[in-house]
C-alpha cells in the first residue's frame, strides 16, 4: 500500500504527485478543440458566465491581471477588451493551451498587451504583491491542492488586489441536479469523443465537477486562504458560480 497522500482524479484516488501529470495529460489531448467544445457543451452560455465575470470584475486600464490556468486566452482578452492598457499574465501549467492562446492573441492583435508563462497554480514563479487581480476560470476543480492554490493567489495580489474564480458548482434544486447529471454524464463524454476523439478525457471533466465543494464550502475555503469580503453568485441556477475575495 501506497504510504503517499492521495487525491481524486474524477472518480479515481490517485497519488498527489500523479495528479498534475494526469491533467497535464488531459489538456493535451484536448487543447486544439478546448473552445469549440466549451461552446458546444454548454450551447455557447460559457461566454455568458464569463461577461458575467467581466461585469463584476470590472477592468480597468494600468490594472496588472494575472489568469492562472487560462492558457487560451479566453478570460485574458476578454479583460482587455474591457481595459486595453491593462497587462495581462497567462499562466498554465499546459504548453499546448499556450501555444493556442498565443495563436489567438497573434491573430487578435493583442499580443503586446500579453505574457505567457508556464506554471504551477500551487508554486507560481512570481513575487509577492505583483498583481492588481487573479482569475482562475473552470481551472481550479483540477488543482491538486486546492488551499496551496488559494495560498499563492494570496500571495501574488498586492494589497487591495481582488480574486475571481469561475468554477462548475452544485445545482441547490435536486430534481434539476439529478437532469443535469444525466446530461453531463451521458452526453458530454460522447460529445468529445465525437469532436476530439477523446472521450476520456472529458468523462473526467464531468467527474471532477462532481467532486468540487458546494458554493458555501468553497467560500470558507476562500477565507481560510486569508481573503476578506468573500462573496458568490450563481449562474444559470448553480451550474456555475463566481466567487469573489479582496486582499486586504
Amino acid at each position: 500500500m501506497s504510504d503517499k497522500k492521495q487525491t481524486h482524479f474524477g472518480f479515481q484516488t490517485v497519488d498527489e504527485d500523479a495528479k498534475a501529470g494526469m491533467v497535464h495529460g488531459v489538456f493535451s489531448s484536448v487543447a486544439s478543440r478546448y473552445d469549440l467544445m466549451n461552446d458546444l457543451m454548454s450551447a455557447g452560455i460559457h461566454r455568458l458566465w464569463k461577461t458575467a465575470m467581466m461585469d463584476w470584475l470590472v477592468p480597468r486600464d494600468g490594472q496588472r491581471l494575472l489568469d492562472v490556468a487560462g492558457g487560451t486566452g479566453d478570460i485574458a482578452f476578454r479583460f482587455l477588451d474591457r481595459a486595453p492598457d491593462a497587462r495581462v499574465t497567462v499562466c498554465d501549467m499546459t504548453e499546448q493551451m499556450l501555444v493556442e492562446g498565443r495563436q489567438r492573441a497573434e491573430a487578435a492583435d493583442k499580443a503586446e498587451s500579453l505574457s505567457w508563462v508556464t506554471g504551477d497554480a500551487m508554486a507560481l514563479p512570481f513575487a509577492d504583491n505583483s498583481f492588481d487581480r487573479y482569475t482562475i476560470s473552470f481551472g481550479i476543480r483540477n488543482v491538486t491542492r486546492i488551499p496551496d492554490a488559494l495560498a499563492e493567489a494570496f500571495r501574488v495580489l498586492r494589497p487591495g488586489g481582488r480574486l475571481m474564480v469561475l468554477e462548475f458548482s452544485q445545482i441547490p434544486v435536486p430534481a434539476m441536479q439529478w437532469a443535469y447529471d444525466r446530461y453531463s454524464f451521458n452526453v458530454i463524454p460522447a460529445m468529445g469523443q465525437a469532436v476530439t476523439g477523446d472521450r476520456d478525457s472529458y468523462q473526467y471533466l464531468v467527474e471532477s465537477i462532481r467532486n468540487f465543494p458546494d458554493q458555501d464550502s468553497f467560500a470558507e475555503m476562500i477565507r481560510a486562504a486569508g481573503f476578506a469580503r468573500v462573496q458568490w453568485r450563481n449562474l444559470s441556477l448553480g451550474i456555475a458560480a463566481l466567487h469573489s475575495g479582496w486582499k486586504l
